[in-house]
């Protein structure tokens, strides 16, 4: 019985197919990069063993996909070149749109679909690979690190608090938090560092645990025009790698159930009174952190009346492009934070969700950053008169 490997390489010499091998230089491999579907990024090497691709095991690449076959294709490499073979699947296989009926080649940059995956073959410097490989493994571990910095989800008291985090393909700059201060104050704080990639969050990082940890000097971190400005005295661009940030910052008062507040670059919170008739833009006009030498920063104070959410979200949570086609803006995001909560299901995520039904593309160009702030009445609380704040003093 012939080889099904010699059967491949007889039928790619019979094609009379130039290959790509051969020659000097720097030592490649074949690899299958997903482009589109589950474990979109992921790099699969080539070697000189055949691999099939399915659904299920036994296959040597299982895709997550209903789809694909349990035994889609085979891949393998025959005289330096990627050949691909059907294996009787359901929905068929395709390289470059056209159906394989038997074994066809797949060239370098052709892409292979396979059920809702798309796979394209690339023709690499195994130590560039590598090096990509090694990058990726940094933007994770700083990904993580980055979320291990986060707070938790706030049950009950005062203010209650959900959050959501879905990072992009690419490792952003942005970073959030909220604590008690005092027993009275309660700090809230959304950070974006401009740029992408380990640089932009190993920056982010710095900046949330000078808040974390309240390290700025001279600073009243009741005031959030005081914090800015600290801020911007801290981290001067030209000392940080040109890097700046834009910040919303808020401290709301217990006692009196007031919110003051400050943005620098950054566009505005929203407050949605409980009758969700209106979204307020809460937004003051202050330059970026680490502009400008000489800032100087202005914050406002509202009223929350109970029963009240906040909003705070990064720029990645409106900038996508819909399933029409049109680009979003801030505006487009309004209407949603309107909608009524669905029981059971956090406000941080209910958002998620709907951008998501919106977007034309599963993956997200930016992060998705989103906290959602519960401000209760006394009686959603269930605590004793005696528990609650006296907002008359």
């Amino acid at each position: 019985m012939t080889d099904s490997h010699e059967e491949d390489t007889t039928l790619l010499h019979r094609s009379g197919i130039a290959l790509p091998g051969g020659g000097s230089g720097p030592a490649r491999a074949h690899y299958l990069l997903i482009v589109d579907g589950e474990g979109k990024g992921r790099r699969i090497p080539l070697e000189k063993d055949p691999i099939v691709i399915g659904r299920s095991a036994p296959a040597d690449v299982v895709l997550v996909d209903q789809r694909a076959s349990r035994a889609h294709c085979r891949v393998c490499i025959a005289l330096d070149e990627v050949i691909v073979i059907d294996l009787e699947s359901s929905n068929g296989t395709f390289v470059d749109g056209k159906r394989v009926t038997s074994g066809a080649p797949l060239p370098p940059g052709s892409r292979l679909q396979i059920g809702s995956h798309v796979l394209e073959h690339e023709w690499r410097v195994r130590k560039e690979v590598e090096e990509s490989q090694e990058i990726d493994r940094d933007l994770d571990n700083a990904s993580r690190y980055i979320q291990s910095l986060l707070p938790a989800p706030l049950a009950e008291g005062p203010i209650r608090s959900d959050w959501v985090l879905v990072p992009c393909v690419r490792l952003g700059g942005d970073a959030f938090g909220y604590r008690f201060l005092d027993e009275r104050f309660f700090a809230i704080y959304l950070i974006d560092v401009s740029g992408h990639g380990t640089g932009a969050a190993m920056h982010a990082v710095s900046i949330i645990n000078v808040l974390r940890q309240g390290a700025l000097r001279d600073t009243d971190l009741r005031d959030p025009a005081s914090v800015l400005h600290s801020l911007n005295d801290m981290f001067r661009m030209e000392t940080h790698d040109d890097l700046y940030l834009t910040v919303w910052y808020g401290v709301y008062d217990v006692q009196t159930g007031t919110l003051a507040y400050a943005c620098a670059g950054h566009h505005p919170a929203f407050l949605v009174a409980p009758g969700r008739e209106e979204a307020v833009a809460l937004q003051t006009k202050n330059c970026a952190v680490g502009v400008m030498a000489q800032a100087t920063y202005k914050a406002e104070v509202t009223t929350v009346a109970p029963g009240s959410m906040l909003y705070v979200f990064s720029d990645g949570v409106f900038e996508i492009i819909d399933t029409k086609g049109v680009d979003w803006g801030l505006e487009d995001v309004v209407p949603l934070l309107l909608q009524p909560p669905i029981a059971g299901l956090e406000e941080s995520r209910r958002i998620l969700d709907l951008v998501r039904q919106h977007a034309k593309e599963p993956e997200f160009q930016d992060d998705f950053t989103l906290m959602a702030f519960e401000f209760p009445s006394r009686a959603q609380q269930r605590l004793p008169d005696a528990t609650w704040p006296d907002r008359g003093r």
